[in-house]
């Protein structure tokens, strides 16, 4: 059921930080777009949680505008044309460096992938202007941001590995030590590049004045980006993956994303439940289906190049009941190696009904370390992701793009609600959307318990580097022994841990009202109001 277009839909907003999320829905308040508050909300989170995501960092979005389609937007960076096996060879590396001058080796896209998203907005309706837009973000950056447990906990993780890195070390340790809960961090210098965005438009982190300063500062550092890589550079819009499942149909995003492994995870669990199911016994089903679906991304997922025949078939019927045939009541053996990752996600619905999903991120925290001088932004190391060995399906070569972890998640359902779901984590991220989805649609849990409630981990997130079977303590007190019993090795962690990452979502109810949530591993909320005022009735 699609609500009345004349009645506003109830708005929404759900974000890892408070003032992120009070961002977006205030501009959701103004009758702004679902696709203005978005950009809002993401420069704003770049001030709030540096160390996860950055204006130098990629971006992947969904966009659901009611009796439409689904669109998407890929909008992160590939390899620059200096960046190929041979010259990291010549200068004596076997694997791409995860820190410094030489990790920066792929574009920044989210800042392009933010006006693809305008761009699409703006074919069905008046978008407020930049100016208003990046304005708190730009307060937020002169003014100083209190710095939560996540981004302290972080800084300190990284003071060794980023020692050598002057502007890190500038911006980000002002104070010759790493940051402390509590305290204000300001950042100047972002606050100067966010108003020449706001005045000059997006594109000028490409194509303008902006552009040539970073890329001069980029290659006196010893990065192989240049000028000519940015000025090249565009986002995407990109024809989104979909299953469908007893609920309805769930949509992600395509090559170079594991969005396909998330799909994958929810169609094998869909083939398989049966509603008799104890939790323990859909915990397993869920952790069979993630191996199996991990199983076919690591063999499969690349640049949109390098994809085999086999890409077409993946999420056809077939190899799903293949797939599922393989689950036992015995846990399959593991593990393989696993990706990390540092990311935020957001969604929202506007008073129109339509709804985003959206992620962006810099990879590792604090991404490569690289902090451009005169600009406070922190540039991404997701070319890390690439080999440098020839012939692998993820090997690095110029114009290429790396394997990503990002990938924000929507679902049309059967009975008309919409939702628009996703979590940062790396190797999590597609575990947790299923662990989401499941318990609010299969098991009929309220969404914010859906999303606090005990959760596990196959394999490695951010800030970790083992590749076992993670759960929170609360969950293996309720369901340890039985999945000892199914074959499983667990590690308990600490209940609510950020390791399992910050999941959100938003569900538009079908009747013009909606809902949202976050984790409580995060610093944020979900928040549910009513435009004040639609873009129409203020014009008049």
């Amino acid at each position: 059921m699609i609500p009345d277009s004349k009645v506003p839909h109830a708005i929404a907003f759900s974000a890892p930080h408070k003032q992120a999320a009070d961002i977006g829905l205030a501009v959701l308040r103004e009758g702004g777009s679902a696709v203005d508050a978005m950009i809002a909300a993401a420069a704003a989170i770049t001030v709030l949680y540096p160390h996860m995501n950055s204006l130098a960092g990629d971006g992947f979005w969904l966009i659901h505008k009611p009796g439409a389609a689904p669109r998407a937007i890929d909008a992160c960076g590939c390899a620059a044309q200096l960046a190929s096996i041979d010259w990291f060879h010549s200068k004596g590396f076997k694997q791409i460096p995860s820190r410094g001058a030489l990790a920066t080796v792929t574009m920044g896209g989210t800042l392009a992938g933010w006006q693809k998203a305008r761009d699409i907005a703006a074919e069905s309706s008046t978008q407020l202007p930049l100016s208003r837009l990046l304005a708190p973000a730009i307060q937020l950056a002169r003014d100083g941001v209190v710095v939560t447990h996540s981004l302290a906990a972080a800084s300190r993780k990284v003071q060794a590995e980023l020692a050598e890195q002057a502007e890190y070390q500038r911006v980000f340790m002002p104070n010759g030590r790493p940051l402390v809960e509590g305290e204000t961090l300001t950042n100047p210098d972002l606050a100067t590049t966010l108003n020449t965005l706001a005045t000059q438009g997006l594109d000028a982190a490409y194509r303008g004045e902006l552009a040539a300063h970073i890329a001069t500062q980029l290659e006196q550092l010893g990065s192989p980006l240049r000028l000519s890589d940015l000025q090249h550079y565009c986002a995407q819009e990109v024809k989104p993956l979909s299953v469908q499942t007893r609920f309805g149909e769930c949509f992600n995003l395509p090559a170079p994303t594991q969005g396909v492994a998330s799909l994958l995870i929810l169609a094998i669990y869909d083939r398989l439940f049966k509603p008799e199911w104890d939790e323990a016994a859909r915990v397993h089903g869920l952790i069979e289906a993630t191996k199996l679906a991990f199983l076919v991304r690591d063999r499969e997922v690349a640049d949109p190049r390098r994809l085999s025949e086999r890409w077409n078939v993946l999420l056809d019927d077939a190899h799903i009941d293949q797939l599922a045939a393989v689950i036992t009541e015995c846990a399959l053996p593991w593990p393989q190696v696993a990706e990390p990752g540092d990311t935020v996600w957001m969604g929202c619905v506007d008073s129109s009904g339509t709804m985003v999903s959206f992620i962006q991120s810099i990879y590792w925290e604090f991404g490569s370390g690289v902090v451009v001088p005169g600009t406070g932004l922190v540039w991404n190391n997701r070319g890390v992701g690439f080999s440098l060995e020839a012939g692998h399906r993820n090997a690095l070569a110029p114009g290429y793009k790396p394997f990503h972890t990002l990938n924000p998640a929507f679902a049309l359902l059967n009975d008309g609600r919409r939702i628009s779901y996703g979590t940062m984590g790396g190797e999590g991220q597609p575990q947790t959307q299923a662990a989401l989805l499941s318990r609010y649609l299969y098991d009929g849990r309220a969404l914010d318990d859906a999303i606090s409630r005990g959760r596990w981990l196959l394999g490695r997130t951010w800030g970790d580097n083992n590749h076992d079977l993670k759960m929170e303590q609360d969950l293996v007190d309720l369901l340890g022994n039985n999945l000892r019993e199914r074959g499983h090795a667990l590690k308990a962690v600490p209940a609510r841990s950020e390791i399992m990452g910050h999941a959100g979502a938003v569900v538009s109810l079908g009747d013009g009202n909606a809902i949202a949530a976050s984790d409580p591993r995060s610093d944020g909320v979900g928040v549910v109001g009513n435009v004040v005022a639609t873009m129409q009735e203020r014009a008049q």
